[in-house]
């Protein structure tokens, strides 16, 4: 389905739906004009937009359409996947855990995990806790992310039996590379340690002191009555396709949840009063706090963000940190296919923030995060929605022109039939080789989403063109063959640079298996 910008724009003029709260200045009014305009500029089907001043909430409202398929507006209440928000979830409920003495952060892994296995037996001896929450377990970047991306049938022991076969990429608290895997093993850690599931604590000592009664974690557990749920839009060569996903259900405590604007209010509340609720009921300490908001694993500054005085940056306990224009700045984004959201938090001023987005167009989400950040620290104006919109259209139009080079000699590959099989990685399992209308079909086994068909690129190269394109993940198939013209395996690259890292078919070895 298509929308041009000026009907979505008209659409959404009509239908709006807004829960008000108190302002401060003039921000609300800021806010709520960037989101408008984000909407037209980026192509934005639908936000909900979260803002938290002191003891107040300044704004919690929807703009546009939550569903392009029936027109449904977005308003406070609509449910977002907010992804890898779910990672502070994480943290606090980990912060609660140390606070009752159940544990420590520097606790290691396999004290609360016994089989807890990563490929080198030196960090699995090492890893602690605090490692989990801070992307720096040696694993790299995404690694190991295709055994809960996109939606897969692997139980939550067998992603952890399949971290023992994941490649190292650096040595322990060497350097930040993100990993989801590692949230998801702190999430077995606080069910082994409270002794119940990790969304059913998470639910107890976070959401229901908080009053965030809508927020669940993992899309089944929304309830079947609530049809107020954005649905995800990917755009592609200008056309705006709908995007059903079921919000990240596999990556559990490290991108599960489902959230709305008016909960998300509470829990922003809660971070600008040090961990107390509305009712002052304190549901993590201010050394829980500080622990997560300190800077565990450093990252390097850029020139253009020295410019805006930024002298460090790095990742805490579930949550980005760094300086910037005189103030902290705490933050954290989330992403899934169609869906994408970011807070920022500015603890010098008790202000928060929250945009939440059913389009992949994170400059949106950066210009109405910046333009109130601007109006609250008093900054120089600046056209944020102008310079994103650019750097947004620069991108789009960068992916659309992106193409293939085909090599100036191109070998023949061998007979078709002779790369059927089935082949293993240890980590993520069987991917399939068979053959269909006479070419090469390619099934990863335990990824319903992950089929799709192989055109020959060179020699025993092959590129994999999935069956669904707005993937964005086409990928070389790069088989191994022997002098005998016998095929032993085979080894996976994504070939565009914009496709999303959890698609980590590097990370593969795949062996063929004997035929049986």
């Amino acid at each position: 389905m298509k929308l041009s910008l000026r009907s979505l724009a008209a659409l959404a003029c009509g239908t709006l739906v807004f829960a008000t709260g108190p302002a401060f200045g003039q921000s609300a009014d800021k806010i709520r004009a960037t989101a408008n305009e984000a909407l037209e500029a980026f192509n934005i089907p639908g936000l909900a937009v979260v803002a938290v001043k002191d003891n107040n909430v300044v704004l919690a409202e929807g703009f546009g359409l939550r569903d392009i398929g029936n027109g449904e507006p977005v308003n406070a209440d609509t449910l977002f996947g907010v992804a890898s928000h779910t990672k502070a979830f994480t943290a606090a409920a980990i912060a609660t855990l140390v606070e009752q003495n159940k544990l420590a952060w520097d606790d290691k892994v396999i004290q609360h995990i016994p089989e807890f296995r990563l490929s080198d037996p030196t960090l699995t001896a090492e890893l602690t806790i605090r490692d989990l929450l801070s992307h720096r377990s040696g694993l790299g970047l995404g690694a190991g992310d295709l055994m809960i991306w996109p939606n897969t049938d692997k139980s939550n022991a067998e992603i952890l039996a399949g971290l023992a076969h994941v490649p190292i990429a650096s040595g322990l608290r060497e350097r930040f590379a993100y990993n989801n895997l590692m949230f998801v093993t702190a999430g077995e850690v606080i069910s082994r340690v409270s002794g119940m599931p990790y969304h059913d604590y998470v639910r107890k000592t976070l959401l229901t002191p908080l009053g965030m009664d809508s927020t669940v974690i993992g899309f089944s557990n929304i309830p079947s009555t609530t049809t107020n749920v954005a649905i995800g839009t990917i755009e592609m060569n200008d056309t705006l396709h709908r995007f059903p996903l079921d919000y990240l259900e596999d990556f559990a405590a490290a991108g599960a949840m489902a959230s709305n604007a008016n909960d998300f209010s509470k829990w922003l509340m809660a971070q600008v009063a040090e961990g107390k609720t509305a009712s002052a009921e304190r549901v993590f300490s201010e050394a829980a706090q500080r622990a997560m908001w300190q800077v565990v694993t450093p990252l390097p500054v850029s020139a253009s963000a020295a410019e805006n005085g930024t002298h460090y940056r790095g990742y805490g306990l579930g949550w980005f940190v760094k300086n910037e224009h005189g103030v902290k700045h705490v933050y954290h984004s989330g992403g899934i296919l169609g869906m994408l959201s970011l807070t920022t938090i500015i603890p010098e001023h008790n202000f928060a923030i929250t945009v939440m987005s059913n389009q992949q167009a994170f400059g949106a989400l950066t210009a109405i995060t910046q333009e109130a950040i601007e109006n609250l620290l008093e900054l120089p104006d600046r056209d944020w929605i102008g310079e994103e919109q650019a750097k947004y259209k620069e991108f789009m139009q960068e992916k659309a022109e992106f193409s293939l080079a085909k090599p100036s000699l191109v070998r023949n590959a061998l007979p078709l039939a002779r790369y059927v099989g089935s082949y293993h990685d240890a980590w993520y399992g069987d991917v399939d080789i068979g053959m269909a209308n006479n070419a090469l079909r390619i099934n990863f086994t335990h990824t319903p989403m992950l089929k799709g068909t192989l055109e020959h690129y060179n020699g025993d190269t092959f590129v994999v063109r999935w069956d669904e394109p707005l993937l964005e993940a086409d990928a070389f198939i790069d088989f191994a063959v022997t002098r005998k013209n016998e095929v032993t395996g085979a080894k996976m690259e994504a070939i565009a640079p914009f496709t999303d890292f959890s698609f980590d078919f590097h990370n593969l070895q795949l062996k063929r298996q004997p035929l049986k």
